[in-house]
Formats: structure tokens, sequence, C-alpha cells
């Protein structure tokens, strides 16, 4: 067996589909199909329990998928420990991010990346379900390290790295009943609308988390995909929100309040494969990124 081979039986195996693995490799789903079938073929063996419908691993292929996974590593590591010595840090670099990222500055930090490491390959990007959609790319390989908004909870099969903790606050209209106060409850706010991020994103599922725990579900009936917008639909009286501290500012028609009675903050960590040990690119970036974070508020 080759790396080629091991590679397209480890991108089959996390994606669990012949299309998406292929995509994944820049290449057609016949090359990736003959390389799995010429794999079998030397193992004697079958990998995939095939079907019209799912793609599904066999035990032989789910004994195999570990072992693949630290060869591809090994050689990875061997690859680069070489072209270091010679030329310098090598090989490429997969972030993912969220947008209006003001806590850390991203832009500082890779902008210093490149200026010590301009042979390494960065990409960057967001994932339109936010922190969940991140963690989920990082778990099937699509990104090699992520800055995510989660709990512990939602970090099954990630090595997490804190970076800065975030209260949550309550931002209302300065005409609400309840704007004279300097903090509230989760109980003061049943039966309000509220405005909030979309589904998956790690602020929306822990403050939703929160009011189901003290018997309050409640009903968003906003749902913005940028946090720094949520204050604009609050003004208009659309509803109320529970957010983590934006940056401090002149928000006029907003009143924010300090949240009390819950054990409710917003984590900002970077995350990567758990059991596997990070490239020297990415053990690279991590070193820098805490240097990256910005005291103060921020605005996510």
């Amino acid at each position: 067996m080759d790396s080629r081979q091991l590679e397209y039986f480890v991108a089959v195996a996390e994606e669990l589909s012949f299309t998406r693995a292929a995509q994944r490799l820049f290449t057609v789903q016949s090359t990736v199909s003959a390389a799995i079938r010429g794999l079998e073929t030397e193992l004697k063996t079958t990998l995939f329990d095939r079907s019209t419908r799912r793609v599904e691993l066999s035990p032989a292929g789910q004994a195999l998928l570990p072992e693949a996974k630290d060869a591809l590593e090994a050689m990875n590591r061997a690859r680069a420990v070489v072209e270091e010595a010679s030329t310098g840090l090598r090989g490429s670099l997969r972030i993912g991010t969220l947008t209006r990222l003001g806590l850390v500055d991203l832009a500082g930090l890779l902008g210093a990346f490149y200026q010590r490491y301009p042979l390494v390959d960065v990409q960057v990007t967001t994932s339109p379900s936010g922190s969940s959609g991140l963690a989920d790319d990082v778990r099937h390989g699509r990104l090699d390290v992520a800055l995510v908004g989660l709990g512990q909870s939602d970090l099954i099969g990630l090595e997490a790295r804190e970076l800065a903790t975030v209260p949550y606050v309550v931002l209302v209209p300065s005409t609400h009943r309840l704007a004279g106060r300097a903090e509230v409850r989760l109980e003061d706010l049943a039966g309000e609308r509220f405005v909030d991020m979309l589904p998956g994103f790690g602020n929306r599922t822990s403050v939703d988390r929160a009011f189901d725990a003290v018997g309050q579900p409640r009903r968003v009936q906003v749902e913005v995909p940028d946090l720094t917008t949520v204050p604009d639909y609050v003004r208009t009286g659309l509803g109320v929100a529970v957010v983590p501290a934006i940056e401090q500012g002149s928000q006029p028609g907003i009143t924010r309040m300090r949240l009390t009675g819950v054990d409710l903050a917003w984590t900002l960590s970077t995350i990567t494969l758990s059991g596997r040990r990070p490239s020297r690119a990415v053990a690279a970036l991590l070193e820098l990124v805490a240097d990256s974070v910005r005291p103060g508020g921020t605005q996510f």
C-alpha cells in the first residue's frame, strides 16, 4: 500500500461518501474508487460496506482507520522535518474562524505567522453554521485548527486550548420595562421575544440550554448571522437579547444589564483533533495565538 491509497481511504472513512471524499481531495470519484479497490485487493479484505444509499466502514476498515491516520501523520512529520531542516518550515495550514472575531487580532496573527514562516500555505475560512460547523470540520479533517466559542460538552473528540472567557449581558430597548435595572435573571425574561444568532452558533446553543435549564424555553423571533447586528434589531423593539459582552461603546436606544443567577459565559478556544499530534505548522501557529488576544471587550 502507498500513502495515496491511505489518504483516499481516510477521506472516504471520514466523509462516508466517495463523492465528498473526491471533492475534498480535488479529484474525481472514479480515481478514489479505484484506489480503494486496489487497497482492498492488496489487503484481501473489504474495507467499506457499500449500498446504494450509504457507505459504512467494515470491521476491517474500522481497525485500519487509526493505523492509517498514524501512518500518514508519521510520513507527513518525516517529510516536514527534512524540508524544514533544508529550507525552513513548510506545509499547509487550514484555519477556521468566526465572522467579525474582534477578540483576536487574526490579521495581525497571520501576518506575524507569514513573516516567520513564509513557505507555509495558509487558508482561512468561516462556517455558515458557526462554531459547531467549524468543530465538525476539524473532526472530519477539513480544517487543521479553528477558533470557536463552544462549551466543553460540545468539544468531544477535540483538543481545546482556552484563550479568553467573556460574560453574557442582556440587551433591551431603552423603553423596555426592565431598562431601569442594573441586573437581570433569565426568569425575568419569560415571555419575551428574542433576537439571536442562527442555530449552530456556540453562543446561541449555550443560551438556549440555559433557558431550558430554568424551565423557560424561549422564542427567537429574529435570527441573524452576525452578532454585531443584534443591537440594531433590539433597538427597534423586535426582541431582547442575551449575548456575549460586545465591546463597550455608544449604543443609543439600548440598555445593557448584567446577567445574574446563572453560570453562563462565552469561552473562546482554539481546537485541534484530539489524540493526534498537531502538525509543525499548527504547533507554530498555536504558539502565536495567545499573544494575539485583545484585552477588554470584544465584538463577536
